[in-house]
C-alpha cells in the first residue's frame, strides 16, 4: 500500500460514500486531527526521539513524569493516554534504562509510585529542546498567530471530550453489554 496524500483520501471518502448524508466538515476535521497526530507522531518517532531509543508512547510517559513529578502509576497512564498494562511494560523498559524508578507508596502498599532518576532528568532536559526544536519544523508552514489559533481550537474539541464524553459514551452504550477484551476476558466492571 501507498502513503496517499490527505486530498488524495478526502477524494477517495468522497467517491465512496458521496452520497450518505454524513456531517463531511467534521468527519474532514476528525479524520485530519487523527493523520496529523499520526503523521507527527511518526516523525518524532523516526527522529529526534530515535536518537534517544525512545518510542513516542515511551516518551510522554517520562514527559508526564518529568512535568507532574512523582505520581501514581494509575495517574500517570491517565495522563499518557495508555491502559495501566502498557504503562507496565514502558515503565519496566523505561527502568531497565536507570530512566524511572517504581517506589511504593509510603501509606498504601498496593499502590506504585513513578519517578524519574537523576539519569531520567538529565535525558528530559537535553531532549526536549530538541523535540521543541521538531514542534517547530513541523508547525514551520503556519505563523505564530496560526499555531495559537489552531492550539485554541484544539483545545475546544479536548474540552468537549473531557467535559461531555463520559456521559455521550454512556448514552451510546447504554443497554449494549460491555465487548469481550481481545483475550476473551470480560472487564471488571462489567
Amino acid at each position: 500500500m501507498t502513503n496517499r496524500t490527505i486530498e488524495e483520501t478526502e477524494l477517495a471518502v468522497q467517491a465512496k460514500l458521496g452520497q450518505v448524508p454524513l456531517l463531511r466538515a467534521q468527519m474532514a476535521a476528525v479524520g485530519n486531527i487523527h493523520r496529523a497526530a499520526a503523521a507527527v507522531r511518526q516523525h518524532l518517532e523516526n527522529s529526534v526521539l530515535r536518537g534517544a531509543q525512545l518510542t513516542w508512547t515511551s516518551f510522554v510517559v517520562l514527559w508526564v513524569v518529568w512535568i507532574w513529578g512523582e505520581m501514581e502509576t494509575r495517574y500517570v497512564a491517565e495522563e499518557a493516554g495508555i491502559s495501566k498494562g502498557t504503562l507496565t511494560g514502558v515503565a519496566r523498559t523505561l527502568e531497565s534504562r536507570g530512566l524511572v524508578e517504581r517506589v511504593g507508596h509510603p501509606s498504601d502498599g498496593r499502590m506504585v509510585l513513578l519517578r524519574l532518576t537523576a539519569a531520567g532528568e538529565e535525558l528530559m532536559a537535553g531532549l526536549f529542546p530538541r523535540f521543541n526544536h521538531e514542534e517547530a519544523f513541523v508547525a514551520g508552514a503556519l505563523s505564530d498567530e496560526e499555531c495559537e489559533q489552531l492550539a485554541g481550537l484544539l483545545r475546544r474539541v479536548v474540552g468537549t471530550l473531557e467535559q461531555d464524553g463520559e456521559a455521550r459514551r454512556a448514552e451510546l452504550t447504554a443497554d449494549a453489554p460491555p465487548p469481550p477484551r481481545p483475550g476473551g476476558r470480560r472487564r471488571r466492571d462489567a
